[in-house]
């Protein structure tokens, strides 16, 4: 850890700054060298604040560090980021799991929603409209995986408002019904209900996508328990 400050003839010297450093792999972050030992590192634009020979006190080497460990975290936040969107939530729990404080993980939220990086009510829409384009979902099952992200009620509801469920169960069950045109309808029926209400629609809308996708396979009118 590096030693703020050293005595020198019984007096008291603070910590001198003598190299700035670009990183040879990221030359957007700069290394800094108090009293010739490497201290820490800074985004460019923040290191450029400090000059070879400059004095610093306690207080702002520990300011240095705390901004080089809120950028780390910023940046892998950023990183967790890149491979889908995330909700408030799941970077939350990300940077828990990474070990950085409530404060840190406070302040690198803040600026993620600053910068429109976190947004729930943008993830709850594009999670929906994504479930309906390639895995579609009942009402039911969206709001049961929305809430497993954090994200709360009255945002869930607002991105759900679109959604016409009945005609998703339908479009489901007419794009299914080819594979099973060959069953009766008992088995048909039993098939296409558990089909469709594990995928989280309700019974209701299960039972009128059923039946429409067995009229669509033009075998006649449906027995009466459909």
């Amino acid at each position: 850890m590096l030693r703020l400050f050293c005595f020198q003839r019984g007096k008291t010297v603070s910590p001198t700054v003598t190299r700035l450093r670009f990183q040879s792999k990221n030359p957007e972050r700069v290394n800094v060298y108090l009293d010739g030992a490497f201290a820490f590192s800074l985004p460019a634009v923040e290191a450029a604040r400090l000059r070879k020979g400059q004095v610093l006190t306690e207080e702002e080497v520990q300011a240095l560090r705390d901004l080089d460990a809120f950028h780390r975290a910023y940046e892998r936040a950023l990183r967790f980021l890149k491979y889908r969107p995330r909700s408030v939530w799941e970077v939350r729990q990300y940077l828990q799991r990474k070990g950085e404080p409530e404060e840190r993980i406070d302040a690198v939220v803040a600026k993620l929603q600053a910068h429109r990086w976190l947004d729930d009510a943008a993830f709850a829409r594009l999670w929906v409209e994504n479930r309906q384009a390639f895995r579609p979902r009942g009402e039911r099952a969206l709001r049961w995986e929305l809430r497993r992200k954090g994200v709360d009620d009255a945002t869930i509801e607002a991105a759900l408002a679109e959604v016409d469920s009945e005609a998703e169960a339908v479009a489901l069950a007419l794009q299914r019904a080819e594979r099973w045109k060959d069953l009766d309808a008992r088995t048909f029926r039993q098939r296409m209900l558990g089909y469709l209400t594990r995928r989280g629609f309700d019974y209701a809308e299960a039972v009128e996508a059923t039946q429409k996708a067995w009229e669509a396979l033009g075998r006649g009118e449906p027995p009466e328990e459909m």
